[in-house]
C-alpha cells in the first residue's frame, strides 16, 4: 500500500511549538506501525526520534497515540490502520522530542504507591506459597507493563497532573490483595489522598487503552470498595 504517515513534530530545543510533518512510502499490509517508524527514521529522516526496544508488546517503551488512540506501535498493524496515519506523543507529559515524552512524573507516581512485596516476616525456608485462588485474586493487575497508554489517556489526568493515575492503581491493586502482602493499608492510605483513586470518575478510557487488556475501571472499583469497607487484611 502507497502510506501517508503524518507526525507531530517537536523540538524543545529549535521549535518555537510543535509542527506537522508527512511521510510518504510503501508499506505491506502486515507491517507495524513501529516498522513504518523505523523505515521513515533509516531511509527518510533520522531526526525523527521514538522509543523502541523489544518489538514485542512487552517492553511498553513505544506507547502513542496512533489514529487519536493510545497504542503501542509494535502491535498495530498497517491493514488495521489504514493508508493513512497520524501518530502524536502521548498526551499530559511532557514531551522530550517528537514522539519521546518524559517518563519521570508517570515513573515516581509508580514508586509513590510501593510497588514491591511488604512482609517483615523472617523469610522462609522455601518460596512463600500461594493457593490458584489465592493468585486469581489479583492476577489481572500483574499483566501491567508501564507503558503509560492507560494514565494518558485519562481525562482527570489531563486535568490534574497531580492525579496518581490508573497505573499506578492497577501496580496498587497487585499488591493490595496478595496475601502474602502485609502493606495493604499503608497503601490503601496513599490512595486515599486527594489526588488518589477517588479522582478516577469510571470513564473507561484507560480499559480501551491498555495493550495488555486489563480490566483497569473493574480493579480502580476493587481498591475504592477496600477503602469504604475494609475488606482487605
Amino acid at each position: 500500500m502507497k502510506a501517508r504517515i503524518k507526525i507531530r513534530r517537536f523540538n524543545p530545543e529549535t521549535d518555537r511549538k510543535p509542527y506537522w510533518a508527512e511521510y510518504r512510502l510503501d508499506a505491506q499490509p502486515w507491517d507495524r506501525v513501529l516498522d513504518v517508524l523505523v523505515k521513515i527514521k533509516d531511509y527518510q529522516d533520522g531526526t525523527l526520534t521514538f522509543r523502541r526496544s523489544c518489538a514485542h508488546g512487552i517492553c511498553g517503551s513505544d506507547a502513542m497515540v496512533i489514529n487519536g488512540r493510545n497504542r503501542l506501535a509494535c502491535k498495530v498493524l498497517m491493514k488495521d490502520v489504514g493508508a493513512r496515519v497520524t501518530i502524536e506523543p502521548l498526551r499530559g507529559l511532557p514531551v522530550i522530542k517528537d514522539l519521546t515524552v518524559d517518563m519521570a512524573p508517570f515513573f515516581a507516581k509508580y514508586r509513590s504507591i510501593q510497588p514491591f512485596l511488604i512482609n517483615d516476616d523472617p523469610p522462609p525456608y522455601t518460596e512463600r506459597l500461594q493457593s490458584i485462588e489465592a493468585r486469581a485474586r489479583f492476577d489481572d493487575t500483574t499483566k501491567c507493563i508501564l507503558c503509560a497508554a492507560c494514565t494518558t489517556s485519562c481525562p482527570s489526568f489531563w486535568a490534574n497532573d497531580s492525579y496518581v493515575g490508573p497505573a499506578a492503581i492497577v501496580q496498587a491493586h497487585r499488591f493490595i490483595f496478595d496475601d502474602r502482602d502485609h502493606g495493604a493499608q499503608v497503601r490503601l492510605a496513599i490512595l486515599l489522598d486527594s489526588d488518589g483513586v477517588w479522582r478516577c470518575r469510571t470513564i473507561y478510557n484507560c480499559v480501551e487503552a491498555c495493550p495488555r487488556e486489563i480490566d483497569i475501571t473493574r480493579a480502580i472499583g476493587e481498591v475504592k470498595k477496600a477503602l469504604l469497607l475494609g475488606d482487605v487484611e
